[in-house]
Formats: structure tokens, sequence, C-alpha cells
């Protein structure tokens, strides 16, 4: 007998629907922060901000597949949104990679953002929190998926961790390189999480 198994029905309906929650204000949260975030990159003309909104998107669309998932059962629907959310991964790794590098190439120096910084911070602890949320409810479903899709929420908060760093250093120190030094590391850990779930050790 699974873990899954020995959950009484009430309890798992319970976790379910915490798991629900938790992607609701995923999506809620990523859906208000690309409109915050094209203000601030347009005003700012910020490249860093303007990839952190289309990093908004590949969040919505993991949301968007745990909840589709959560809404039914069965081992290949979970496998199917398992290699969904390791779809999302690699674009995340190839997008963090695209544009560190374009932005150290071209050594783009951005105007200072109040809002960006601001925002950034914030949605810093919102998907710090979700991703805690979604590890320990997923580990109490047992479900791969919510626990994995949790994995891109923290890459979320680490990006936007990263994103405010940079734009912190830019404002004090001019060292605008900061965050696209940062995205690099990001990389490796997006591209380790595609590993895991393409090769089956989620």
């Amino acid at each position: 007998m699974t873990r899954r198994d020995e959950l009484a029905p009430a309890s798992r309906a319970a976790l379910r629907r915490r798991g629900f929650a938790l992607e609701y204000a995923t999506l809620g949260w990523n859906v208000a922060g690309i409109w915050v975030l094209a203000v601030a990159a347009i005003a700012a003309r910020s490249v860093a901000l303007a990839g952190f909104g289309l990093d908004s998107l590949i969040e919505i669309g993991a949301s968007t597949v745990v909840i589709w998932e959560l809404s039914g059962s069965g081992e290949d629907r979970r496998n199917r949104a398992l290699k969904l959310i390791g779809v999302g991964f690699a674009l995340l790794a190839l997008y963090l990679l695209v544009q560190s590098t374009w932005v150290l190439a071209v050594g783009f120096r951005p105007h200072h953002s109040t809002l960006g910084i601001v925002w950034t911070a914030i949605t810093a602890a919102v998907m710090f929190t979700l991703a805690y949320g979604k590890a320990r409810t997923g580990a109490a479903l047992d479900n791969p998926v919510l626990r994995t899709e949790g994995r891109v929420t923290l890459i979320d908060g680490l990006l936007a961790a990263a994103v405010l760093l940079g734009l912190v250093l830019n404002l004090a120190f001019g060292w605008w390189w900061a965050d696209p030094v940062a995205g690099y590391v990001l990389v490796y850990y997006a591209s380790r999480e595609v590993r895991e779930i393409f090769s089956g050790d989620h």
C-alpha cells in the first residue's frame, strides 16, 4: 500500500483543495506580475525585468498543468503532466541562458527601477512561501507533479531574488552585470531538473 492510498478520503480532499489554492494563488500573482513588470521594464529599459515577465508566463503554464493533473487521476495523466513541467523547466533554462548571455555580450545598462525593486522583493517572498506550501502538500499527497512544479516556483523565487540583487547592485554600485551572472546559476539548476524529470528520477 502506498502512502497515497493510506490517506483518508477527507484528508486527501483537504490536501487537494490546498493544492488547488496554491496553484490558483501562483496563477493570480504571475498574471498580475506580467502587467507590473511590463510597466517597470519599459520605464527602466530593463532587459532583466522584461525577461522576468516572460518567466512568469512559464510559471503560469506550469501551474495550469498541475491544476489539470489535480482535476483527474491515473498514472498516464501524472506522467504526461511531469513531462509538460519538464518542458517548462527546459524553456526556463533556455530563456535564462539566452538572456544572460545577450545582456553580458552587449553590456546593456538599464535605468534604475524602484517599482522593479519593490515588485521583485515581494515576488521572491511570495514564491518562496508558495514553493514551501507546494513541497509540503505534494509530499503529503505523494504527488510528484505538485512537488516538481513547486521547484518551478522555487526557481521563480530565486530568479526574482537574482533580478532584485541585480537591480540593487546596479543602483548602488553600477554593477549592471550582477543579474545575468546570477542567471547562469539558475540555468544549471533548471537543467538538472529537466534531466531528473525525463530520466524518471522524480
